[in-house]
């Protein structure tokens, strides 16, 4: 089975959070916080929540840190309230953009993603104006080198847990599941002793759009401005990086 990779992808977001860990930490700690506020601190209960945690776990966060995190999450009535907004538009040479953010303040938000759209002479759009070109989709990414598992055997445990597609790359394995039965396949996958580098639901472009050397450059600078805005938790476009 076999679809668009997504792996170069994800393996540069992965380098780039490497290098500003603490920064991701703290993003991912927010969104740990209005897990816990829609649905209490215990993931049995709460699947946003335990998709969180997974998330967290596949950025290398420590057991200690998601587990303070919850505990201070649950305890904080009075800490801020977040709430999460996405918005869409388009970058360099018309490129699909859908950021997402979670912000106790909406004005200051909206005011630093455009100013980072205008400056690298986009726009933000209406809601509804580029997500028709995406689809929501669990994304699971496995390292080959972190499992004595078969690749059949890996296979035909995906897809029995409720995977839609399994592809292997050079060096991971990539799930992709619908965005329903992603807590379910990952758990599977988790209860038998995978590890994932991986592991949330993502918006992926039905098509994917090229540039020239001079506009992914630019296109790069933009997208590393958006993801050091400290509101902003995710953002998908549909460039091809090369």
């Amino acid at each position: 089975m076999s679809g668009h990779s997504k792996w170069h992808n994800i393996a540069a977001k992965k380098g780039k959070a490497d290098a500003a860990r603490g920064k991701i930490f703290t993003k991912l700690g927010r969104e740990l916080l209005i897990a816990v506020k829609q649905g209490g601190p215990d993931p049995a209960g709460n699947s946003k929540l335990k998709d969180v945690i997974a998330k967290c776990k596949a950025a290398n966060m420590p057991n200690d840190t998601i587990n303070n995190a919850i505990k201070k999450a649950s305890g904080s009535a009075d800490s801020a309230n977040y709430e999460e907004i996405t918005y869409e538009g388009y970058g360099v040479s018309g490129v699909a953009v859908i950021v997402n953010a979670s912000t106790d303040n909406r004005n200051r938000t909206a005011a630093d993603i455009r100013h980072v759209f205008d400056k690298a002479g986009g726009n933000l759009g209406t809601t509804g104006c580029v997500s028709y070109m995406f689809e929501k989709k669990g994304i699971i990414v496995i390292e080959k080198e972190s499992t004595t598992m078969t690749e059949d055997d890996l296979m035909l445990l995906a897809i029995d847990a409720g995977a839609e597609d399994f592809e292997a790359q050079e060096d991971c394995y990539e799930i992709t599941t619908a965005p329903e039965s992603f807590s379910n396949v990952r758990e599977q996958l988790e209860n038998n002793g995978l590890e994932f580098v991986e592991a949330e639901v993502r918006m992926i472009p039905n098509t994917y759009v090229k540039l020239d050397e001079k506009d992914s450059e630019r296109m790069e600078n933009f997208l590393e401005k958006l993801e050091d805005l400290d509101d902003v938790s995710d953002v998908y476009h549909n460039w091809e990086e090369e």
